[in-house]
């Protein structure tokens, strides 16, 4: 197989950009430098262009591999064929190549391996012969044998129907038949199981449900999984029997013959015995690797947009980190996330120490000028919030509140590395320091947690570790290094994410910084120890340096093209004094004047590249998230007794899954917009419509106080 003309076709695109790609790769060249900075060497494909290719690449060359393994074990057999060869060759799946080499396999002892072992096989090629003047019955007495277990001519024909059921289910033409058929037209039924039947409980829709396999939504799949696998649920799949039998018998039945019955016979227990029950744990096994790969994309997405949300900056941030007996922990972080206070208040049952708590945060906002409260979603959020909106109408200074998702919050603060980070703080502290800087900085707060504890995904705990792992690892190196981090205070945990860049470097790198101050400009990287030249090519431009020497460390530009750079300035006129002084505003229109093509021959770059050094000397030290909305602050507090059907209300989504998305409207429960409930329109992801963190407004259907569940709308709503 040629793999790169393979992926050339799948994912149309040119065979040079996957050669190129490929060869980068091979040359220890990670994705995100790739994308970033090999744009004339791959078409400009972007980050998730290039995960995909690379996946599909792996996923290729396991394929190819495999192949040679099987070819190698087929002709240490001496069973191998110019036919069969060419088969295993043309093998377009893992399943194709894995369907060939099912009869050379070792099995384990089987009837039909006791039947040859009888010496049966011989018959079985007797009945397959289906000649016409053939006397079945007659020809089995040849094969009794009491010594071999072969006691008459009855169970020396069950022998060799055992041996033809067998090579029917060992067909790869057959299995890869009934195998589409079954994807196509099955349905899969699910029942409860019988110690559970009379329980109500959250899988008490599927004790009598049903739907074809080819139409289940990827959601209903994990649900129905995970119910089976907790004891709840049975799950079968069913299809027309008859139809498949009768495909076997037209593929092995040559015409009228003394041997057909026995051939049918052969065919239907191949069906029934071998073929289905391995079929059906196949077609299931398709269906949970369908459904997970969906859940991960989908938790993936979610998961860019939660790190991508826009950072509340230049804010003196209240973290508040609610609890009842406890207490609730407080912690002031200036802005930039250094820890300026800390305390704890009990304004919550069972102690409602209301009047107290109120002057000791009064005193803290006035000491250290607070602007926002950031309130963790757990235990006593709700009393906390009401709490902080009180506090807030008090005061004579403007100060607004937020409520942030505390997943992963308890995780991060009972951690090595929170302890490492404030060894004089109690676990109940950090998470309010988390809760705090969560809204200053997503992203630098949440890579120091592991992806799966952020709560973003749907049955995450269901999927394979290492695949989601490393579908969410790649999903926060993406963000860190879209954004890019600065190399005088990003933490360990934010540089490790960085392209070339693994634990131990990142922790280098910190104690660099410790030991000889900050960073004035990139080329000290090449300090730091165990980062090489090839390290500093893949790292150095997405770290950034503030006050630097050069202007041009405080932007994505890599060193590579500092000079380029500054051709393309004293080309258009400029220095890169200029730049400093914010004096090249229509850097652009004059490069447009002269032309990109000439102005990037001079520099010796691509036009790509040059359109990306002038997007980042024109702002120094951009965050790309800068041009998102920003987060929804409040000031006062709703309950779900306060809502009522047709309100309009604004509200910021906090996840979205393939039935719906859930958004925050500030009364503690976060609402439902059903999928059909999303758009005017027909939606055919959520994903298409809303992501995390968007502004929306929506308008109440329902709302079950009891229940705590609110039913929302997008639809038909005035602009």
């Amino acid at each position: 197989m040629n793999i790169a003309q393979k992926l050339s076709d799948e994912f149309s695109v040119n065979l040079w950009q996957i050669e190129n790609m490929t060869k980068l790769l091979e040359e220890g060249a990670t994705i995100p430098f790739i994308a970033r900075y090999r744009k004339e060497a791959t078409g400009s494909l972007d980050d998730t262009q290039l995960r995909d290719i690379h996946e599909r690449l792996v996923y290729l060359e396991n394929l190819e591999k495999r192949k040679a393994e099987i070819i190698a074990a087929i002709e240490a057999q001496g069973k191998m064929t110019p036919e069969l060869l060419g088969e295993i060759q043309r093998a377009a799946q893992m399943v194709e190549a894995e369907d060939l080499y099912r009869p050379y396999k070792q099995k384990r002892r089987t009837r039909a391996s006791i039947a040859r072992e009888r010496g049966l096989e011989p018959l079985a090629e007797f009945l397959m012969a289906q000649g016409a003047d053939c006397d079945p019955a007659k020809e089995a007495e040849n094969y009794i044998n009491s010594e071999n277990g072969v006691e008459d001519a009855d169970s020396a024909l069950a022998g060799a129907m055992d041996i033809i059921a067998e090579n029917i289910s060992d067909d790869a033409d057959i299995r890869k038949e009934i195998r589409t058929y079954l994807l196509r037209e099955a349905v899969i039924k699910t029942s409860p199981a019988k110690k559970n039947e009379k329980e109500e409980n959250v899988y008490t829709s599927y004790y009598e449900y049903s739907e074809p396999v080819n139409k289940i939504p990827g959601h209903r799949v994990l649900a129905i999984d995970r119910g089976e696998r907790e004891g709840f649920l049975k799950v079968n799949i069913e299809a027309d029997n008859q139809r498949c039998t009768d495909f076997i018998h037209s593929r092995i039945i040559k015409g009228t013959s003394p041997t057909e019955k026995w051939l049918r016979d052969a065919g239907e227990d191949a069906f029934s015995r071998l073929l289905f029950p391995s079929l059906e744990n196949e077609v299931r096994g398709v269906l949970t690797e369908r459904s997970v790969d969906s859940a991960i994309k989908v938790f993936g997405q979610n998961l860019s947009q939660l790190l991508m949300q826009p950072p509340v900056k230049d804010r003196v941030v209240l973290g508040l980190d609610p609890a009842y007996r406890t207490g609730c922990k407080i912690a002031v972080v200036d802005a930039i996330g250094k820890v300026l206070d800390t305390t704890v208040v009990y304004p919550t049952p069972p102690e409602n120490k209301t009047a107290e708590a109120k002057v000791k945060l009064k005193a803290l906002i006035k000491k250290h000028g607070v602007n926002v409260i950031s309130i963790g979603n757990g235990t006593a959020s709700r009393e906390s919030e009401i709490f902080v909106a009180e506090l807030i109408s008090e005061l004579d200074v403007p100060v607004s509140y937020m409520v942030v998702s505390e997943a992963g919050a308890s995780v991060y603060s009972a951690s090595k590395l929170a302890a490492e980070e404030f060894p004089e703080f109690d676990v109940s502290l950090r998470s309010a320091v988390s809760i705090a800087r969560r809204i200053q900085d997503p992203l630098a707060e949440l890579v120091k947690i592991d992806p799966k504890a952020i709560g973003v995904g749907q049955y995450q705990h269901d999927m394979p570790k290492t695949q989601l792992s490393t579908a969410l690892g790649g999903v926060v190196e993406n963000c860190v290094n879209t954004v890019g981090a600065d190399l005088n205070t990003a933490s360990f945990s934010l540089l490790a994410y960085v392209a070339g860049i693994n634990g131990t470097v990142a922790k280098n790198i910190v104690s660099y910084r410790q030991d000889n101050g900050r960073f004035n400009d990139r080329k000290q990287l090449l300090k730091v120890p165990k980062l090489g030249k090839k390290a500093y090519e893949q790292c150095a431009g997405f770290l950034r340096i503030k006050d630097g020497k050069s202007i041009l460390d405080n932007t994505a530009v890599h060193p590579e093209s500092y000079k380029a750079a500054e051709v393309i300035l004293a080309e258009c006129g400029y220095k890169l004094n200029n730049v400093e002084a914010g004096e090249i505003s229509d850097l652009k229109a004059r490069a447009e004047k002269i032309g990109f093509k000439e102005i990037a021959e001079k520099a010796g770059i691509g036009v790509p590249t040059l359109n990306d050094v002038i997007d980042e000397i024109l702002k120094p030290g951009r965050d790309p998230r800068d041009t998102l909305p920003p987060p929804l602050l409040r000031t006062d507090v709703m309950s779900m007794e306060d809502l009522q059907p047709e309100m309009i209300l604004s509200g910021t989504v906090r996840n979205v899954i393939d039935f719906g998305a859930f958004v925050d409207i500030g009364v503690h429960q976060d609402g439902l917009v059903h999928i059909s409930q999303l758009a005017d329109k027909y939606v055919k992801h959520p994903l298409d419509v809303v992501k995390i963190g968007d502004i929306v407004k929506v308008k109440v259907l329902s709302v079950d106080v009891g229940k705590k569940r609110i039913s929302l709308t997008m639809k038909n709503l005035p602009q």
